[in-house]
């Protein structure tokens, strides 16, 4: 058999094992965005719009200062899990998983204390109804922080069942549980279905970390640990930027509209805004498996290979992303009616927000693409600008518009990032990050 020959086996072999992983990943993803969808709809259901509200405020606060609490170590421990396991530095490892484990605890809990003590402060001096929620909501955030950290420690051990089983599907279920008991006794609130989120949660992080540190433990030599923290936090500090930069793109919306118009519209414009998430559900499963191997490639320096595997991902991501686009589009209404009638109000803020997913989808993997192959810095700046961006224009629209100006916002400035990120990856890494390298092979060819 020629060179070429096995080079071109040894792609179809890469693009079919690609394709097994993204099935596995898309299985999670969409079992995990179905159960949270679900939860969505009976908890909307069964609170109401303003108790709901308060609720889904109260947990996009968490996700979002789950960032800082997880210090960006989780990408970073992707990395170093697989530099140390080739290397077979055992104690390295321990010392790592051990390390950011402890970090991350204790910066979590530092943040709960503090988010606790400005809490009392603020009521003290200016009471509002919904400070007894957020005093048992903060103890989410080093929660929240375990689940990024735990979740990239099984991907590093490439175990993607185990990074998403527990807290993509396990805790949805017992939130949905949890949340229907509470209903059946007539005593679901926000307070009581935040005190359910928090005692599941719990449970189920601390049964993912049994069976990480087992998985690990099994497959590792007996070391002492060493610990290393400087080069860690090297790597992941950068890191952190980025993804809280990105965070406060994805969170600010309801952030904001809660603050400007109240809890009543997030309870409205929650729904739409999760259920625009559905188009990008198959971009981020594929983005699970698919980094790996642009890192390789791009080591490797063969851009003809890697432009292979960008065009070939990126028509599975489009054409499913276009279906679902449409499909939430034309049938906005009916869909946000599953949450109760009110909450068709919503149905421009949905299609709104589909577009600006559907030029996500477009884009390709452009910002997994940039942080696999060294141009972190270049991800960072962008989603920094951006994130300004969106604070600007959402402080502008939402008191205009409402619902309807937080949509537009998002789906504006995810347009600039993406469109942005797309221009970098071209003129960088020479390859073309976009569904156009696909449906015009030729044209983008003579592009680069």
């Amino acid at each position: 058999m020629t060179q070429s020959s096995l080079t071109q086996t040894e792609n179809s072999i890469r693009i079919v094992t690609l394709a097994k992983s993204s099935a596995i990943a898309l299985t999670l993803q969409f079992a995990g965005v179905a159960l949270a969808y679900l939860v969505q709809v009976f908890l909307a259901r069964w609170m109401g719009k303003t108790e709901y509200g308060i609720y889904e405020y109260v947990i996009t606060w968490t996700l979002l200062l789950a960032v800082p609490a997880s210090l960006g170590l989780p990408r970073a421990v992707v990395r170093f899990i697989n530099e140390y396991r080739v290397k077979q530095e055992w104690g390295l490892l321990r010392g790592l998983l051990l390390g950011s484990w402890q970090l991350t605890v204790g910066t979590g809990l530092f943040l709960g204390l503090l988010g606790t003590g400005l809490i009392f402060l603020f009521n003290h001096y200016y009471q509002f109804s919904y400070a007894p929620v957020l005093l048992i909501g903060i103890w989410l955030v080093p929660l929240q922080g375990l689940v990024l950290l735990q979740e990239d420690m099984a991907r590093g051990a490439e175990d993607i069942v185990l990074a998403y089983t527990p807290t993509k599907v396990i805790w949805p279920i017992l939130v949905l549980v949890g949340g229907f008991l509470l209903w059946h006794r007539d005593i679901l609130n926000s307070v009581s279905m935040t005190e359910v989120a928090l005692g599941t949660l719990l449970g189920a992080i601390a049964f993912q970390a049994c069976l990480v540190w087992f998985k690990f433990d099994g497959e590792i030599e007996i070391a002492a640990p060493i610990y290393t923290p400087g080069a860690w936090l090297k790597v992941s500090l950068p890191l952190l930027l980025y993804r809280a930069f990105r965070e406060i793109l994805v969170q600010t919306d309801i952030l904001m509209l809660g603050s400007f118009v109240g809890v009543a519209a997030v309870g409205i414009y929650s729904p739409a805004s999760k259920t625009a998430l559905w188009v990008s559900f198959v971009l981020q499963a594929i983005n699970i498996v698919v980094a790996p191997a642009f890192a390789i490639l791009h080591t490797q320096g063969d851009r003809a290979e890697l432009q292979k595997v960008i065009s070939t991902v990126t028509v599975w991501i489009f054409w499913s992303s276009i279906a679902i686009g449409l499909t939430l589009i034309v049938f906005a209404k009916p869909l946000l009616a599953i949450f109760g009638p009110e909450f068709t109000e919503a149905h421009w803020a949905l299609k709104i927000l589909v577009i600006g997913q559907l030029v996500n989808a477009l884009s390709g993997s452009v910002g997994n693409l940039l942080s696999m192959t060294g141009y972190q810095n270049q991800l960072m700046l962008v989603s920094g600008c951006t994130a300004l961006i969106n604070l600007v224009l959402n402080a502008i629209a939402i008191p205009i518009w409402g619902t309807v100006g937080a949509a537009l916002t998002t789906a504006v400035t995810l347009s600039i990032w993406n469109i942005w990120l797309a221009v970098i990856v071209i003129r960088n890494l020479e390859v073309n990050p976009t569904v156009f390298s696909s449906l015009f092979p030729g044209k983008a060819a003579n592009d680069r």
